[in-house]
Formats: C-alpha cells, structure tokens, sequence
C-alpha cells in the first residue's frame, strides 16, 4: 500500500504543478512551451493546435475563450478525465472496473476519425471553418 500512496503524491503533485504552470503561465506568450510541430514545419493546424492556449483559459475560468481555441479538446476533457480516473482508481484499489467504451472498435475508430475530421475542417480556409481554428 506503502507503493500506491506514493503514486498517488507523485499523481497529485504532478497535476498541482502542471496546472500551476498552466494556470500562472500563458502558453501564447511564454516561450518555453513547445509548439506544434505540424504547424511549426507545415503552417496547418493538427486536433490538438490551441489545446495548451485553451487549458489556461479553462483554468481562469473562461470557457468561451478556451472552446473558440480548441472546441475538440473541451468535448474531450471529460472523456480523458473519466478514462483515466478509472485506471487510476483500478491501481490505488485493485480494482478492475473498466470503461468498455473504449474496448468498442466503433468508438475509437469515430473518436479518431472525428479527429482527423476537425483537423481537416479547422484548415479550410472559408467559413464557418474558419470559426474551429486557434486564432494563430
């Protein structure tokens, strides 16, 4: 138990810290967050373009701006959150409780082609397309 209680510090305190950093730190204005590498080589815009801008927004409270960043990335939040809470949850009790979910092929083949999808759409460059990219 001694080995579980001690992941779940280094779990914790990771998230403190990453959300200290996100929180106090503007990823489009401190240089030490890493780009896109797709946009930095390419110029396009990848699903995940605008997702570091959008979680300090969300974590200052401002949804509207943080969706207008990466709309994608807010539909998805609760998805990661509760997959990853499961598998946490499963370690700290040896528990196997498991989000089928995401063992049904329909579902991870949607969720990433709804991926592909967005990413396609956010690099149009006429609207409404226009509306889903990050504002760079």
């Amino acid at each position: 138990m001694f080995k579980k209680g001690i992941f779940l510090i280094c779990i914790l305190l990771t998230l403190l810290g990453l959300g200290s950093l996100f929180f106090y730190f503007n990823p489009g204005e401190a240089s030490f967050f890493v780009p896109c590498p797709l946009r930095y080589v390419t110029g396009l815009e990848c699903p995940g373009c605008g997702s570091q801008r959008a979680i300090h927004q969300l974590l200052h409270g401002n949804l509207k701006t943080a969706f207008g960043l990466n709309p994608f990335l807010i539909f998805s939040i609760p998805l990661i959150g509760y997959g990853l809470g499961t598998k946490i949850y499963n370690y700290l009790f040896d528990d196997s409780h498991r989000v089928l979910l995401f063992y049904d092929k329909r579902f991870i083949y949607g969720y990433f082609g709804l991926a592909i999808l967005f990413a396609i759409a956010r690099n149009i460059n006429a609207y409404p397309f226009t509306l889903l990219s990050s504002g760079n």
